[in-house]
């Protein structure tokens, strides 16, 4: 089981606010309760656990967590390549979220790729919330061989459409073998 936290959501005025929390948290507190989270699930994935520009936190994260779970920048690094090294020179993450629209090109998304394959790092290609019924993005992330595929809920047509199309995939990959 993962956690796409999207801490962006819930950072407000330099704490993070919670509902199960009476006050906000600062970065340390937040980071123990992580600890505690995963020491209740077992998480496999963290993901977008820290605002977006909170470096020094993710660099703690990862140091402390790195090693049982997998920590997963999206927000952090936006599939921009200045943004991946930077993680990968600070030890940051250890993997990262990989969406095509986010850099420009399947060619520029491509190269990302290598970078954090290069680094060691987990690859998770995802979708972006509202997209079309198109399935590429499910042809994608068997093409780049991607540890983990996030398509969303399968409660709405264009999400199932890419689930559908992993299904036919992984059909057409039988026959081969």
């Amino acid at each position: 089981m993962g956690l796409d936290v999207a801490a962006n959501s819930f950072y407000k005025g330099g704490e993070y606010v919670i509902k199960d929390r009476s006050s906000g948290m600062d970065d340390n507190q937040l980071l123990e309760y992580y600890k505690g989270l995963y020491d209740q699930y077992k998480l496999a994935i963290l993901e977008d656990a820290y605002a977006e520009d909170g470096w020094d936190s993710w660099k703690k994260l990862y140091s402390e967590m790195g090693n049982l779970t997998v920590i997963m920048g999206d927000d952090l690094l936006v599939t921009n390549p200045k943004r991946v090294q930077k993680a990968i020179d600070e030890k940051a993450c250890n993997g990262a979220v990989i969406k095509p629209n986010q850099i420009g090109t399947i060619t520029e998304t491509l190269d990302v790729v290598k970078m954090v394959r290069d680094a060691g790092w987990k690859v998770l290609v995802s979708h972006r919330s509202g997209e079309s019924n198109d399935s590429f993005i499910a042809d994608f992330a068997v093409g780049v061989a991607a540890d983990y595929a996030k398509f969303g809920a399968p409660a709405r047509g264009e999400r199932v459409a890419k689930y559908n199309r992993l299904s036919a995939i992984e059909v057409e990959l039988s026959r081969i073998k």
